[in-house]
């Protein structure tokens, strides 16, 4: 059977919800999980290096725009992925101590190397995945053994086929540390328990980058809108001289406000996807109740939900100012407009009555020009008839002179109307 020729993007599209699919993951186990904020103009170096290592242990090098890369470096499995704001990498290895956390996973690779890495980190976990049910009532002594007695969180996961505890504290390391039980999880569901702690520990760390901007924020928003609701008071009594100061006040308010929101938009958004994730990905976990310890989900909701909708209030302020403002400028503009309209009317009638008052001035010069020109050739006429009087008999004058002046009046007049209705002609043209 012959198809039409596939879209350029069909295959790409397709292979999406395959990819970065977790990974089988036999006990015991031990993960190194690091993710870490990398500059854009630093992921070149980044892909650079993640090719020299795979140089190194004779592995197939990641090609630069590959998003995730997977590779059996010998002693440990190595998976790195590239998401927008930031860069993972799992190093996975066989735990073969009593202790699962006494060498971690990210020993295993060379100092100097990580030293080389670009970017900051954000999350660091050490994870352990031992084989056996969890006995309830051990908590206190995981707590003692491997989380320093802090307090833990912890729950039945995968409906019941394990267990999962983590205090997400830091350590002198630098690393937070989670143990996983297996009971009776496959190597693949182990895999995807394992991944979904991990992307909640690290989707709720970059949910809460929205925290600060949103502390930061506020202070600006109450000053804002106190300025906003001292203008629109002021504008209440405004006169016209004062709306165009009020109005170069307002537009300079919402141009400062503007550019906020260009800068913190996307960070509000991307905390709400996150901590969409995180709800999600604990979802998945089918987590089942541990006496005396809060679960995952009890805990995000203590913690990371209140700060998320601190987050979401201060986005709305800001939206909620943003079009106030838009309104308050577009009222006073609407006003300075009108005023501006009444003075172009003023000027208008003004120039009209002025225009009026030259037309009747033009039309009295007109007549003095007629008046003038015709004095002045009537002069002419009479010096000429009075000098063929002395050469012509009969010839008077006085009435020749007398005789000439309407039609030199007359012949003037023409003329000069002539030239008017040319010139106005020509300006209409």
């Amino acid at each position: 059977m012959t198809l039409p020729p596939d879209d350029p993007q069909r295959r790409e599209l397709n292979d999406e919800v395959h990819a970065r699919p977790p990974g089988a993951l036999d006990c015991p186990t031990r993960v190194s999980y690091l993710a870490l904020r990398i500059d854009p103009a630093d992921q070149a170096r980044e892909t650079a290096l993640l090719a020299e290592l795979a140089r190194q242990h004779n592995q197939p090098e990641p090609q630069s725009s590959d998003t995730h890369y997977t590779a059996d470096m010998g002693s440990f499995r190595l998976r790195w992925e590239r998401h927008t704001e930031f860069t993972r990498y799992m190093i996975v290895a066989t735990a073969t101590q009593t202790d699962p956390f006494a060498a971690p996973a990210i020993s295993l690779l060379d100092d100097a190397w990580l030293a080389q890495l670009p970017g900051h980190t954000m999350n660091a976990v050490h994870l352990a995945l031992v084989a056996g049910n969890f006995v309830s009532g051990q908590e206190g002594l995981l707590a003692e053994r491997y989380f320093s007695n802090n307090i833990l969180i912890g729950a039945q996961v995968a409906g019941g086929s394990g267990a999962a505890f983590t205090d997400w504290r830091i350590r002198p390391d630098g690393f937070s540390r989670m143990l996983v039980y297996n009971g009776s999880m496959t190597a693949l569901q182990a895999g995807r328990i394992v991944q979904r702690l991990l992307e909640i520990d690290t989707y709720r760390v970059m949910a809460l980058l929205a925290l600060p901007v949103a502390r930061e924020l506020a202070p600006f928003l109450l000053r804002s809108e106190s300025e906003l609701a001292e203008v629109t008071n002021t504008l209440i009594n405004a006169t016209d001289p004062d709306e165009p100061r009020l109005l170069q006040r307002l537009m300079g308010l919402q141009a400062e406000l503007e550019n906020r929101e260009s800068l913190n938009n996307f960070r509000f958004g991307a905390a709400a996807a996150y901590h969409d994730v995180v709800q999600r990905r604990i979802a998945e976990l089918r987590e089942r109740r541990l006496e005396g310890l809060q679960t995952f989900k009890e805990f995000t909701e203590r913690r990371l939900v209140p700060a998320m909708n601190t987050c979401a209030a201060v986005a709305r302020r800001q939206d909620s100012l943003s079009q106030r403002m838009a309104r308050a400028t577009q009222l006073l503009s609407t006003r300075v407009d009108i005023g501006r309209a009444q003075g172009n009317q003023a000027l208008l009638r003004s120039m009209d009555r002025r225009s009026a008052l030259q037309i009747r001035l033009q039309q009295t010069v007109e007549g003095l020009s007629v008046a003038a020109i015709t004095y002045y050739v009537v002069s002419l006429v009479k010096y000429a008839a009075e000098t063929l009087a002395k050469y012509v008999p009969g010839v008077d004058s006085a009435v020749v002179t007398t005789l000439s002046i309407p039609l030199v009046g007359l012949t003037v007049w023409l003329l000069i109307r002539r030239v008017r209705r040319f010139v106005e002609r020509d300006g209409e043209d």
